[in-house]
């Protein structure tokens, strides 16, 4: 395989993954602003911060409003992480890859990406908002049932599985987060049945409820939410669950070229020192010291995938 066909498939899933997830945490920004009381447009600064894209939004906007930050992650071209800069990015790289795809796979993802430049042509209204955010799951969800179903098991796949577990990972890190910068303003609201709603948010946003209540049952408790979402091998949005799927793919490619790269063993040292105890140690360490903690590895995992490229050439 050549380096740049790595970088095509690595960078394709995590464009489609990227754009499903911008889609969630809108979603999450819409739930929690019926939580709160008094809210304001100010609590998307927080939405924003959580999606890394405060910064570039404030550069070209003097305030911060619900409006402008929904239409800055959905549709500003200018913003490099929005669903459509993010789809479109990932179409480009699906060009460049396309003797890797099955045909199915290519046209889930040039439908994807025909469907979303359509919709997102105009600024999406409040009343619109939902039935576009569910046709950009659904449309990411197609990808990766031809993924599934079509492509055969070798070092493309890994790579696209790779590029995908690596950015859902950063994503449900980020949902995780945004309960200490959009959540619960005041610590007396820790423990109440507000505390518990907001957290059962979190849980919607990255589709987990229905795996939690069986887990679970009735249980709202935040470590047991905390414990699902970070630990639980089974959920396939937790870290654990990513991390051990990164760890599965860069191990193939380890036996198909015979060669264990860089990012195998930082894959390894996360999964092993960060996500192998209880969540009472996750909670002694602090949930947000934690989950920054994780956000900086998984940046800099990224950052070896790519210079292990040429491991695979």
């Amino acid at each position: 395989m050549l380096g740049k066909t790595a970088n095509g498939l690595f960078w394709m899933y995590r464009g489609l993954e990227r754009a499903e997830n911008t889609a969630r945490l809108i979603e999450t920004g819409q739930r929690i602003a019926l939580t709160r009381l008094g809210s304001t447009d100010d609590e998307w600064r927080s939405v924003l911060q959580t999606a890394g894209s405060l910064n570039g939004f404030e550069q070209r906007h003097d305030q911060v409003t619900k409006d402008a930050a929904i239409n800055w992650l959905l549709r500003e071209r200018e913003n490099p992480s929005s669903v459509l800069s993010s789809v479109e990015h990932a179409r480009h790289n699906a060009r460049m890859v396309r003797t890797a795809l099955t045909g199915e796979v290519w046209e889930a993802v040039n439908g994807a990406y025909m469907t979303v430049k359509e919709v997102l042509a105009r600024k999406i209204s409040e009343r619109d908002l939902p039935g576009a955010l569910g046709m950009i799951r659904q449309r990411a969800g197609l990808v990766r049932g031809a993924t599934h179903g079509t492509m055969l098991r070798n070092d493309i796949y890994d790579f696209a599985r790779i590029g995908t577990f690596l950015e859902r990972a950063d994503n449900t890190a980020r949902i995780i987060d945004v309960k200490y910068y959009v959540l619960l303003p005041s610590v007396t609201s820790v423990g109440t049945s507000l505390d518990n709603v907001q957290w059962e948010t979190i849980l919607r946003s990255v589709s987990a409820r229905g795996g939690f209540r069986m887990e679970y049952g009735a249980s709202t408790e935040p470590r047991d939410i905390a414990q699902f979402l970070i630990l639980n091998r089974r959920m396939p949005r937790s870290l654990a669950f990513c991390a051990h799927k990164l760890r599965d793919n860069l191990g193939y490619l380890a036996s198909e070229y015979g060669h264990s790269a860089a990012s195998y063993a930082k894959v390894d040292h996360i999964e092993r020192a960060y996500l192998s105890f209880d969540i009472d140690a996750v909670f002694d360490y602090g949930l947000h010291e934690y989950i920054q903690k994780m956000l900086a590895m998984l940046s800099e995992l990224g950052q070896q995938i790519e210079l292990d490229y040429r491991f695979y050439e």
